[in-house]
Parts: C-alpha cells; sequence; structure tokens
C-alpha cells in the first residue's frame, strides 16, 4: 500500500514551517506558470495536492476551517478587484453584466442539472434536487480566476469584453451560493414539509433580498467611505490601506446582518470607494492590495489543494468530465447566447467568447464544501467532482483564452505603458509621458537643449541603464536615453 513520504499536521506546532515551506514553493511555481503559459491558481492547485496526504503527506482536512479561510480570502481578492474596476468602463456594460450573473446562472444551473440527472441521476436513483445541487454549485464564474487569468495575461478585449467579464464574475456568486444554500436545506429535510413551488419562490425572494441588501449596503458605505477618506489627514500610505480595507470589511458584516449578500456589499463599497478621484496615494494602496491578492490566492488554492484526495478521485474522472464538457460547451454558451440576445450591438464572436470564458475555480470548491459540512449522504463526491471540474476548466479554459481571443479577431496589442519610474504628480499639473532618445533626435546636437522642446514640455529625469540622473540643459544624451516628460501649461 502506498506510503505518504512525510506524516505531518498542518493544524500542528510546524504550521508555520510548513506554511512557508508551501508558500515559498508557490512563489517559484509562478515562474513555470509565466513561460508556459500555465494559469499560476492552477499551479497552486496542484501543488497542494501533491503536498497533501496522498503526496508528500501534509494533513489537512477540517473543511470547517477551509470555508472560513476561502470566504475571508474571497473578500480580499473581490475588494483588490472592485477597487481596481474604473466605474467609466463598467458603466455600458451595467445591463449585459447584471443579467450574465444572475439569469445567467440560473439557466446554467437548470441546464446543467436536467442533463445530470438524465445522463446520471436516473441510473443511480440519483434525487433530482441533489442533480441541481451539484449544478449550483458549480453555477457561477469564479472571480479569482477570471481576475487572474485576465490580468496576469494582459488580455486587452475588444467590444468591452473586459469590464463585462469582470463585472458578471464579481457578482454572479449571490445567485450560485443561494441556489446552494437553499438546495442544501432541502437535501437535509429541514424544508421538506413545504412545496416544491414555496421552495422556489423562497429562492427567488431570498436572492432578490440578498442582491438588493448587498447592493444598498454596498452603496452607502462606500459613499459614506469617500466622504470620510476625503476629510481625514492620515500619516501615510498605509493607514489609508488599512481604513480602506476596515471599510470593505463593514459593509461585509453589516449586509450578512440584514440578510444580504456581503460579497455584493463588499465588491461595491470598492468600486465606489477606488473611484474616487482624490484618493490619496493612491498607487501604494493599489500595491498593497495588490499584494494581498496575490497571498490570498495563493493560500485559498493551496488549502483547497491540500483538501483534495487524489486516490478518492479517480472514481469521478469521468462524470466530471461528461459534465465538465457538457457546461463548457453547452449550458454556458446557451445561457450566455440567451441573457446576450437583446444586446444586438456585441458580435457573435463576442458572444462566444464570453461564453468560453466560464472559468471555474475556487469558489465553486468553496461551495461545495456546503453539503460536506452539513453531512449529505455523496457531499465528498460531489466535492470531488467539483474539485475535477476546476481543474479541467483551468487548465482546458484558462490556457487557451489569449489564443481564442486572437481566433475571434477580439484581442489587441495595448499601447505600451508610460514609464515614470515610480513618480506620480496632480492631474491639473499635467500628463506625464515618457521618450526613448533616438538617432535622429541628436542630429541638432548632442545635449538636451539641442532638442528644442517646445514651451510647456519639461524633463524631468533622464534614465541611462540603471542609473538616474538629473536633467540640465548641457546635459550629453546618449542614444536609448529614457526621459520622462511633463506636458502642462507654461508661464514662458
Amino acid at each position: 500500500m502506498y506510503a505518504p513520504l512525510l506524516m505531518v499536521n498542518l493544524l500542528s506546532e510546524h504550521m508555520l514551517l510548513l506554511c512557508s515551506i508551501l508558500i515559498f514553493a508557490a512563489v517559484l511555481v509562478t515562474k513555470v506558470g509565466s513561460r508556459y503559459g500555465v494559469p499560476s491558481l492552477l499551479l497552486f492547485l496542484l501543488l497542494g495536492m501533491v503536498a497533501g496526504k496522498d503526496g508528500l503527506g501534509v494533513r489537512f482536512d477540517d473543511f470547517e476551517l477551509a470555508e472560513g479561510i476561502g470566504h475571508f480570502a474571497m473578500t480580499i481578492i473581490l475588494f483588490t478587484a472592485g477597487l481596481e474596476t474604473p466605474v467609466h468602463e463598467t458603466r455600458p456594460v451595467l445591463r449585459q453584466g447584471t443579467l450574465l450573473s444572475t439569469l445567467g446562472v440560473l439557466l446554467t444551473v437548470l441546464f446543467s442539472g436536467l442533463f445530470i440527472w438524465l445522463v446520471f441521476g436516473t441510473a443511480r436513483n440519483t434525487p433530482l434536487a441533489a442533480c441541481f445541487l451539484l449544478a449550483a454549485v458549480m453555477g457561477s464564474t469564479d472571480s479569482a480566476s477570471v481576475f487572474s487569468v485576465l490580468r496576469s495575461k494582459k488580455l486587452h478585449l475588444r467590444e468591452n469584453l473586459g469590464p463585462m467579464l469582470e463585472l458578471e464574475s464579481g457578482s454572479n456568486d449571490p445567485m450560485a451560493y443561494i441556489l446552494t444554500i437553499v438546495l442544501t436545506q432541502v437535501m437535509t429535510g429541514s424544508q421538506s414539509a413545504m412545496s416544491a413551488g414555496s421552495q422556489v419562490m423562497d429562492c427567488f425572494g431570498l436572492v432578490f433580498l440578498q442582491v438588493f441588501v448587498g447592493a444598498a449596503v454596498g452603496f452607502g458605505v462606500g459613499a459614506a467611505g469617500r466622504w470620510l477618506i476625503g476629510r481625514l489627514q492620515l500619516a501615510g500610505s498605509p493607514l489609508y490601506a488599512i481604513l480602506i480595507l476596515s471599510l470593505g470589511f463593514f459593509a461585509n458584516g453589516v449586509a450578512g446582518l440584514l440578510m444580504g449578500n456581503g460579497l455584493l456589499a463588499l465588491y461595491v463599497t470598492a468600486i465606489i470607494i477606488g473611484n474616487h478621484s482624490d484618493l490619496p496615494h493612491r498607487k501604494e494602496i493599489l500595491h498593497f492590495f495588490d499584494g494581498m491578492t496575490w497571498l490570498m490566492q495563493l493560500v485559498m488554492f493551496l488549502m483547497l489543494g491540500l483538501l483534495a484526495s487524489p486516490a478518492k478521485m479517480l472514481p469521478m474522472i469521468l462524470p466530471a468530465l461528461v459534465i465538465g464538457l457538457f457546461m463548457m460547451l453547452v449550458a454556458r454558451p446557451a445561457s450566455v447566447f440567451l441573457c446576450l440576445l437583446p444586446f444586438r450591438d456585441l458580435s457573435r464572436r463576442a458572444k462566444a467568447f464570453t461564453s468560453w470564458v466560464g472559468l471555474k475555480g475556487a469558489g465553486p470548491i468553496l461551495f461545495a464544501l456546503c453539503p460536506v459540512t452539513a453531512g449529505l449522504e455523496g457531499g465528498n463526491d460531489m466535492f470531488n467532482i467539483v474539485f475535477l471540474i476546476t481543474l479541467f476548466s483551468l487548465l482546458l479554459q484558462g490556457m487557451t483564452l489569449s489564443p481564442v481571443a486572437r481566433l475571434l479577431r477580439l484581442s489587441y496589442e495595448e499601447d505600451p505603458q508610460v514609464e515614470t519610474f515610480g513618480m506620480e504628480i496632480p492631474e491639473e499639473m499635467g500628463m506625464l509621458r515618457d521618450h526613448t532618445v533616438t538617432e535622429e533626435d541628436l542630429k541638432k546636437g548632442p545635449t538636451l537643449r539641442d532638442l528644442g522642446l517646445p514651451h510647456g514640455i519639461r524633463v524631468m529625469m533622464v534614465r541611462r541603464g540603471d542609473s538616474y540622473l538629473v536633467p540640465h540643459g548641457s546635459m550629453p544624451l546618449q542614444v536609448g536615453d529614457r526621459l520622462v516628460i511633463i506636458m502642462g501649461d507654461s508661464d514662458d
């Protein structure tokens, strides 16, 4: 019988040592992912599986603790995504994203649930509710996966698809989560005395309440947060970042107390604060949250990988493959095309690409913990199936987003970003631009003065190799020097 190389408990006195080793290894595998185009999140999951009880022997099987850690990690990931979401890009796709995150999830669950029941349920006498529960767990696209893959690959999409896909993935968890909770209650018998019609009406009422209260709390806390930040004078960017994060947690908690969806409230709060035109230390704050997001993604996917047992997954490979392919190739495309039917400005190519961005990830795996913690018969099988489908999705869809976008002629190369060497100036002072010195520039003379720059344009810094030089008129320039230029009004 196979014996693990190392049998240790993650939740032991060696926890910090084990966590440091796993995190260090996870950071290193991102180099492999960036080189070969493999999503880092997929590598984190696989690393967790290799280190787990069927691999090196690191034991972690506390599903309730994993659910709590996963929820916390999701709040950080969603909050960062909200801070980095420009409202002017999201507003034109608000209706499309909202339809996909509500009706789209419901249609995906209906199509997938019926398929699972017809193909597997009737042969195994599986209750219809269990088939719909499995579909509901996988009904939403995963925000962490979508944000990570789109942004790490720097995929620039036409027809405003990027904001629409990020909006959908950031706001479609409430529908899938509520369907999961209600169907879990049905399966445990806590609502067995209710008629099917009453259960359906209660489900839709709960979804509406969650979305309405979550959005309302998010708008309220976000507006109050903008007002507060505009009037506080704190010592530095770390305190501003901590204050903003506390506002997000506050929105999450208040929404939960009022029977709303906390993740949606937190996401809306982040969007409102992130679009505050006078947000102090914006660049440092976003860097702080980017680092937090990477850490949360890494911890969450590693943890879920540790929970998995490859030995128990082997019998589930065929059902997972069949269900996963149906969701990718039939259920998701059908729901997307039906939801986007009224929007004739979106091309068929755009709708086809949206259908392909049905990425699964940590969200569905976390939702799959609900049947397990509720003690449902077959709950562990559901978890294993969802885990395998997530692996298929990250491998098949996550690795092919860029090629599919190019094939459909929906991606484009973005203009190179301005190299400002970390400098920031108020918008009213002008615009920062960069310029690389060419041989043509030096034909009139070798010095900065010889460039003959127009009034209103000043060189603020010169980068030569790894050196940063303070410019002056008689400075000799060389081909390849990088100039940071400010363009604004001049009093000359």
